[in-house]
């Protein structure tokens, strides 16, 4: 675990350091994936296969590929009650906060007589990456599935690795609960690959969403462009703004709840009370000695965990609009006060309440959030990377008589008379 302190002369040094670790993936893996997704483009299905039998010691066989229906509702209905109900209400809470989310189509027509505007549609078809490998996450299901559903998409289409040929029923049961048309048993990159090129057994979709491995997120880059992508999404990370009025027990819990995900992730505190850095500092390890996550946790917190012991936290906001963090929680008096100085986050978790851990489960807004700094530019998953808009114009004689010789203008200045002369000729010039 690294300790930083904003007084300390090799501050900013030490800072920069740390907003410029990527944790993803190398060349190697860069490489290694670009043969994959070739190999799938050329050979389809039986390239798939090998990589399945390779990676995930998992044989396919002409009857094995797809995951029926019937299983995922079995699955559903032979679940525990309780877990039935909280599976449920996550559902419903996902479902009702997308909804919202849903845009509305344009159409205006100006004082000059131009009708314009704007229709959005769903794409066709979606897939959607669902983890199954170190751990497989039915939650990461619904977050993909609901909004893709409330856009309007019709084919929604699962993939997900099964390790040994093991099969998650939580996974299957959120599946039916999202209404989802197929999964299919593979996972890795060549399964992003086939998503995208499509083969014989799996038909390509328009877009591919969801969280991976490292080689997960290089395919889903790679073929970006070949089909849409929600994000490239790397390891899990957190940072925690907090006061020594928290229970550091909880700070401490919080901070494992992302470090548990991967060796790679990154947790971070900032506080203002050395003191209660070090009281922290001393529970994630009575934490991380009481979790079955354990050795997962303990390699990420001892690379990639930090503590920052401001003087202020006045100071908070910029270095978390430096680190632009996947997950902000603010553990303070007055969250509200710091989150309006906060530009740069992929959710943020207000007051002591708030466990980034229901974010992932109950809350609603969705947990598929940009990592590596990504949240400068980019948001969460929503309704509206499973959609397109397609704008529109209608002009009559009269609108174009009005607006058309500016447009002839623009056209002869940059040297395009077959732009100009389709607007003249319209208006008999």
């Amino acid at each position: 675990m690294q300790r930083l302190n904003s007084a300390d002369p090799g501050f900013a040094r030490a800072f920069a350091r740390l907003v410029k670790d990527r944790r993803e993936s190398d060349e190697d893996i860069a490489r290694d994936v670009a043969g994959i997704i070739e190999e799938v483009r050329l050979r389809g299905d039986e390239a798939v296969a090998e990589f399945t039998a390779r990676f995930d010691g998992h044989n396919l066989s002409d009857d094995n590929w797809r995951i029926a229906p019937e299983a995922c509702r079995e699955a559903f209905d032979t679940l525990d009650p309780a877990l039935r109900a909280a599976l449920e209400l996550a559902a419903n809470r996902i479902r009702a906060f997308h909804e919202a989310q849903r845009p509305e189509n344009r159409d205006i027509t100006d004082a000059k007589g131009v009708r314009m505007g704007a229709r959005w549609s769903a794409v066709d078809g979606a897939g959607l990456y669902v983890p199954g490998g170190r751990a497989a996450y039915p939650s990461s299901l619904l977050m993909n599935a609901i909004p893709a559903k409330v856009a309007g998409v019709e084919r929604l289409v699962v993939v997900t690795p099964t390790p040994k040929g093991m099969v998650n029923p939580l996974v299957l049961a959120a599946a039916h609960l999202a209404g989802v048309d197929e999964v299919y048993r593979v996972g890795g990159a060549q399964a992003v690959a086939a998503l995208a090129h499509g083969t014989k057994r799996i038909a390509p979709v328009d877009v591919v969403t969801g969280p991976g491995n490292a080689w997960v997120a290089e395919a889903k880059r790679q073929l970006f462009g070949v089909v849409g992508i929600d994000m490239v999404a790397g390891p899990s990370e957190i940072l925690i703004i907090a006061d020594a009025k928290n229970d550091p027990v909880w700070i401490a819990a919080d901070l494992l709840s992302q470090a548990e995900h991967d060796p790679a992730a990154q947790a971070i505190l900032i506080t203002e009370d050395a003191r209660f850095a070090d009281q922290v500092a001393d529970l994630v390890g009575v934490e991380i000695a009481m979790l079955p996550t354990a050795r997962v946790a303990k390699a990420s917190w001892d690379d990639h965990g930090t503590i920052i012991v401001v003087g202020s936290l006045d100071e908070a906001p910029a270095l978390a609009n430096a680190l632009a963090a996947e997950h902000v929680e603010i553990a303070t008096d007055n969250p509200q006060a710091l989150f309006d100085r906060i530009r740069h986050a992929g959710s943020v978790f207000l007051g002591r309440m708030t466990p980034e851990a229901v974010g992932d489960y109950v809350a609603g807004p969705n947990h598929v959030l940009p990592t590596g700094r990504r949240a400068r530019f980019s948001s969460g998953l929503s309704v509206l990377d499973f959609m397109k808009r397609t704008s529109f114009i209608e002009l009559g004689a009269d609108a174009l008589a009005a607006i058309g010789p500016a447009a002839i203008a623009l056209a002869e200045a940059e040297g395009l008379a077959a732009h100009a002369r389709s607007i003249e000729l319209r208006l008999g010039i």
